[in-house]
């Protein structure tokens, strides 16, 4: 059968803030040791960062990083990570039974930043830590000096203030694995507290007056946690009017335990897009409720596929364990582009997104210590988008069937639209969860006369094929010859089985 795909210029969903394609940084696993950090590396610099890695990053187009955790934030002093290293403690880190030598800290983080040409995103403890725990640590990378923080930083090498804008205020503090898990209640009355000293700090004490930090507080860990979405609700009717973010969180699994674990995979990409769904109708029902002016937008800071119960291959309180390292099929990489597709369609309310995470756990870009590195399968439709998705969104409108999985209903062919009026750009992104090919009418309305300049496509008979560092090719795109378009607007595109399809037009 042919789907039929409708887009005009003028149904816009919302404008894409680049921050949609963030990613994410924690002390887990070798994220950051033998991952972005490993001195003594053949492509090392000065500051032990890797520089192959950091060509990847760049490859990625990732404009802000989220650091330094996770589970590893909430029993994290921030203080242990700066100053001389030969002077820093190592500890027992209780979130991922690792050792913690704090090589790595606030001020190697924001050299990185600066250098990969990234935004920081920083998190302040609210598990073990206070609310003057957050408000110095925003002193610290923000304050110019003459007081006794902001001066150790600036003994610290950092004469200037790093201006850190975004903070996330603590990680799934609804999570009874989390240290010092809090009820929604303790959690949102600490937080409007951290909140407030954390913008005091920053000089922001007029209520009506304009704020530079932009305050992202703890949603759910997921949708399901039981007490979703009232943990949102609490929250939220704590702190609306002191922050700018509400986040979310979310993994995805291929499980062959489940009755029809292929079709349950496929459908997750139309299950995000419920999650969003019921998160914005909580955020405005807040809205409603504390009669506020503000409309409050989602910090989505975590997703990724993510393989059930990845096993740990390494002892007990080990530094840089290799820990979550899962490789990621090509079926992977199929309902990955759906993800992303769905985060493009939500950026009305959705403007910040960060991939968990970026480097050798659950990551793109996988290392070997002192050696390589490959990209993994997820890498490419990232790239794509990331690169080249820009503008707004545009809403669609599909008479694709559907399939029935855990979730519910899902489509066969899972779509979105860009449209970038300065660059004078369309791009198009098409997963077929169908395992037949499928032909697809696109009817690309009001965006001027179209011209097909890049059509790249994703497919492999091995659901299962993956890349390593000895077939790093495996899974990767295939160029193909632009499609023509039939009076500037009518373009007909034959989908193969099981694949994701990215086209670009310029007008």
């Amino acid at each position: 059968m042919k789907t039929k795909i409708f887009a005009d210029a003028n149904l816009r969903v919302g404008e894409i803030d680049r921050n949609l394609f963030g990613s994410f940084i924690e002390h887990l696993g070798r994220a950051v040791y033998e991952g972005i950090y490993e001195p003594g590396h053949p492509t090392a610099d000065e500051n032990g960062f890797r520089g192959d890695v950091l060509e990847l990053i760049k490859e990625l187009n990732v404009p802000i990083v989220r650091y330094p955790g996770g589970n590893f934030l909430s029993g994290y002093d921030w203080r242990d990570g700066i100053g001389p290293r030969d002077k820093r403690p190592t500890r027992l880190d209780l979130a991922w039974f690792s050792t913690e030598t704090n090589e790595f800290g606030t001020d190697e983080f924001m050299k990185w930043c600066k250098k990969a040409g990234i935004t920081p995103m920083m998190a302040v403890n609210m598990g073990t830590g206070t609310i003057l725990d957050a408000a110095h640590l925003v002193e610290y990378c923000n304050h110019a000096g003459g007081t006794t923080i902001s001066d150790l930083r600036r003994a610290n090498g950092a004469e200037e203030p790093y201006n850190v804008k975004y903070w996330c205020i603590g990680n799934e503090m609804d999570g009874p694995w989390q240290t010092g898990h809090l009820s929604a209640d303790e959690y949102g009355k600490k937080a409007l507290e951290a909140a407030k000293v954390m913008r005091w700090t920053n000089g922001e004490y007029e209520k009506n007056a304009p704020h530079d930090l932009k305050l992202i507080v703890s949603g759910s860990s997921n949708h399901e946690m039981k007490s979703f979405p009232e943990w949102d609700r609490v929250v939220l009717e704590h702190t609306y009017e002191a922050v700018d973010y509400l986040s979310m969180h979310r993994y995805y699994q291929y499980d062959e335990d489940r009755k029809r674990p292929l079709e349950d995979f496929l459908g997750s990409a139309d299950d995000m897009n419920e999650y969003i769904g019921t998160l914005k109708a909580t955020i405005e029902y807040v809205r409603a409720k504390v009669r506020s002016t503000r409309h409050l937008k989602i910090s989505f800071d975590e997703w990724n596929i993510w393989t059930v119960d990845a096993p740990r291959n390494e002892p007990l309180w080990k530094k840089a364990p290799h820990l979550l390292e899962d490789v990621y099929t090509f079926r992977d990489a199929l309902v990955f582009a759906g993800l992303m597709n769905t985060l493009l369609n939500n950026c009305d309310v959705v403007k910040i997104a960060c991939l968990a995470q970026l480097v050798n756990v659950i990551a793109p870009i996988m290392t070997k210590k002192g050696g390589g590195t490959f990209k993994q399968a997820s890498f490419y439709p990232f790239r794509y988008l990331a690169g080249n998705a820009s503008g707004e969104a545009v809403r669609t409108f599909s008479d694709t069937d559907t399939f029935e999985n855990m979730y519910g209903t899902a489509r066969y062919i899972n779509e979105a639209v860009t449209h970038d009026r300065a660059k004078r750009e369309v791009c198009v992104s098409l997963c077929n969860y169908s395992q037949e090919a499928r032909d697809v009418e696109l009817e690309l309305r009001s965006f001027g006369t179209l011209k097909a300049k890049e059509y790249v496509r994703m497919t492999n008979n091995d659901l299962d094929a993956v890349n390593g560092f000895d077939h790093p090719d495996t899974v990767k795109p295939e160029i193909l010859d632009v499609p023509a378009v039939k009076d500037g607007s009518l373009v007909s595109l034959t989908l193969a089985p099981m694949s994701w399809s990215f086209v670009r037009f310029t007008y």
